[in-house]
């Protein structure tokens, strides 16, 4: 079997021996005199939890004391935790380690300038993106310092960068009530308190987002700062540790179909090699797994799958455990499951991805750069091209570039006008489509064709209806953009910026300025006004004044109500229509030539909303995050989350709005409860459910 080295029979049995006795025997083994993790934090590894800050301690002396390992800070979390990668290689490397990743991206096309001849294959290792599935940073520890020591010839020929802790924030929440949990001694019966993590767990980060579901649309600080490191070394090899129900057997590639077309032979045929390779040591060990079960390779935005169309070989690696686990559950066959075991498995699996490489290592080379050098020349898919029409809606359009372009994506725009048969976004159908000059162009034939393809293609393919999750995601949708998909080519050029914006007229204390309301960043610009003070209006109706036409929905902002900010009131408007980008155009009376008058009915006094959300047990906690983060983070509005067990001590006078998120209200709302909200929606308020 050509995956095996030659002298790989007693490697394995040295290895296996070694992870039987890893807290006394890894020191002799080694040549190093770095401590293990264990002897460093002063307990025996998968023994209890490590938390955030000791991980991060480990990291930093492993750093320190070997010429082996660099530790990189890239971020930080919501709650002010450090996000930090490290890249491991032997120390010959590590002296050329710019010049291996430069050429890395010289190689594929993702960064000018020729590559000279020194190459080695990447490997990057992802623990603890779902922050309740815990024994894989602890894995982390075990590989890293495996890695310098029992492995180390290995690192003459593979980089591996190991990301020990996406999700510190969901980790820690997990870990902390955990320990507040269990006693002096785990207890693995099912009906012990320390099974049962409260609301919300720890699977998501600050604002209870799913981690593992935003690598493709990267809305959360984490993903958009780790997207951009990935992204300087574009590693061959990327694999997303999890776990799973605390009675499954461990689970590693081959993935499930359905596959996306776009995934290439190689790519299945390398996921092969590397679960044989796994297969050996868990054979060798009598640890039961599975593969080719469950979870596929189709929506894009996975911790497997992102990567995959990113040229990677992605794959997930799921140990049994979960939150339910603990440090030890007794499972359905009558073992108890320990936090020490769950961590074992995933550090063979990592060992064994980063053995499968070196041993492969000039093919996968080879591969990685075919990849990209095949949709370069030749496209992706079906459809080649995809338009954004400039101006369906300039804002939407702009937020869509800054994805495409921060992903390395090449935006181009229309020379001409062309006409071509297309598919339309708007209407669903296949047709003649008018291209016109300055339109978005995103085409195929670059290196990152198939990722284009992915995030574009009307209707994805794929192999089996029957997905372990999302099936639709086209970026036309998401970003709410007109455009059209062909299938040939049209003449581009670079992108061109208008450098003359509309021209405002200079007035004197003007009677009122006006904003059209066109689009989320408009939302954001009232939600900053109301911040600083400033009142405002609307028009129900269209209107014309000073020769320009209006759409109802145009914001009017009156001098008459805002007379307390004096002096201030303009400077205000002037600022935050420069930070927003806003055309604020100022007019000198509230008549108008067609429509209602600015003091007419049809213009409305917009009150700033006082907002609550319901939260805490019953509530979806991925649903409340989302619309935490949509107030806190997108539209920059204070909000107020009000737990629902608080609701009989509710003043609901103190609110305009109230959201009930998804979820199961039947155990948590009384019926007086409810009496309330019918009462305080009968007097105006409004019940977002």
């Amino acid at each position: 079997m050509r995956y095996l080295s030659f002298n790989f029979r007693p490697l394995l049995l040295l290895w296996v021996l070694s992870f039987l006795s890893y807290g006394t025997q890894a020191q002799t083994i080694s040549s190093s005199n770095v401590q293990s993790p264990s002897d460093f934090l002063g307990y025996e590894l998968g023994t209890q939890w490590t938390p955030h800050y000791k991980v991060m301690d480990y990291v930093q002396y492993l750093a320190d004391q070997s010429e082996m390992v660099t530790a990189f800070d890239y971020g930080t979390t919501y709650e002010g935790r450090e996000l930090v990668y490290m890249v491991i290689s032997s120390e010959d490397n590590q002296k050329s380690i710019d010049e291996i990743r430069t050429n890395n991206l010289k190689r594929i096309g993702l960064e000018v300038g020729e590559a000279t001849d020194l190459a080695k294959p990447i490997v990057w290792l992802s623990y603890n993106v779902h922050g309740n599935e815990t024994s894989s940073s602890e894995a982390a520890l075990y590989t890293m310092h495996a890695l310098v020591t029992q492995y180390a010839e290995w690192l003459d020929d593979v980089v591996v960068i190991i990301d020990p802790m996406i999700n510190p924030d969901g980790r820690d929440r997990y870990v902390y009530w955990n320990k507040t949990a269990t006693g002096a001694q785990f207890n693995p019966n099912h009906e012990a308190m320390e099974h049962y993590e409260p609301w919300p767990g720890g699977r998501t980060n600050h604002y209870m987002f799913d981690l593992n579901r935003d690598w493709a649309w990267q809305t959360q600080t984490e993903t958009q700062q780790r997207i951009q490191v990935y992204l300087e070394w574009m590693p061959m090899v990327h694999v997303d540790f999890h776990e799973q129900g605390y009675n499954s057997p461990y689970y590693f590639a081959p993935a499930a179909e359905p596959y996306h077309y776009a995934i290439t032979d190689w790519q299945r045929e390398l996921q092969t090699m590397i679960g044989q390779n796994h297969a050996s040591y868990f054979d060798q060990n009598n640890w039961l797994y599975f593969t080719r079960e469950v979870f596929d390779l189709f929506y894009p935005s996975y911790g497997d799958t992102w990567p995959t169309f990113n040229g990677a070989i992605g794959m997930t690696y799921e140990q049994a455990g979960h939150s339910f686990a603990g440090l030890g559950v007794l499972t359905e066959e009558g073992d108890t499951l320990t936090l020490y075991d769950r961590m074992i498995h995933h550090a063979t699996s990592g060992l064994s991805t980063v053995e499968t490489i070196v041993n492969e290592k000039e093919r996968v080379l080879e591969e990685f750069q075919k990849y990209f050098d095949t949709t370069r020349n030749n496209g992706s898919g079906s459809y080649k091209t995809f338009v954004v029409k400039r101006n369906s809606n300039p804002d939407n359009a702009s937020r869509l570039l800054q994805y495409l372009i921060a992903q390395k994506i090449e935006v181009h725009e229309a020379v001409n006008e062309v006409r071509a048969s297309g598919f339309d976004y708007q209407s669903g159908q296949v047709g003649r489509v008018t291209i016109e000059k300055g339109d978005y162009v995103v085409s195929t034939y670059q290196p990152q064709g198939t990722l284009v393809r992915v995030l574009f293609e009307p209707k994805p393919e794929l192999a089996d209806s029957l997905t372990y999750d999302i099936t639709a995601w086209e970026a036309h949708y998401s970003f709410g953009v007109e455009g059209f998909a062909i299938q040939g080519q049209v003449e581009v050029q670079p992108i061109s910026f208008d450098t003359e914006s509309e021209l405002t007229p200079v007035v004197s204390d003007p009677y009122a300025y006006l904003v059209e309301w066109k689009s989320f960043d408009d939302a954001q610009f009232l939600a900053h006004l109301f911040k600083q003070g400033i009142r405002a209006r609307y028009a129900e109706e269209s209107f014309s004044i000073q020769g320009k036409n209006y759409d109802a929905g145009t914001l009017i902002i009156t001098r008459k109500g805002n007379e307390k900010l004096s002096n201030r009131f303009d400077a205000i408007l002037k600022d935050a229509a420069l930070v927003f980008n806003r055309n604020l155009v100022p007019v000198t009376s509230g008549l108008v030539t067609q429509g209602k008058d600015f003091g007419s009915s049809s213009v409305q006094f917009i009150e700033a909303p006082r907002v609550g959300v319901l939260a805490g047990e019953g509530t979806s906690s991925n649903m409340v995050g989302h619309i935490w983060h949509f107030f806190d983070q997108q539209l920059n509005y204070p909000v107020t989350m009000i737990p629902v067990d608080q609701l009989s001590r509710m003043d609901w006078s103190e609110f305009d709005v109230i959201i009930m998120p998804s979820g199961s209200y039947g155990y948590g709302l009384t019926e007086g409860q409810l009496s309330d909200i019918r009462q305080w929606v009968r007097s105006g308020g409004s019940l977002i459910a």
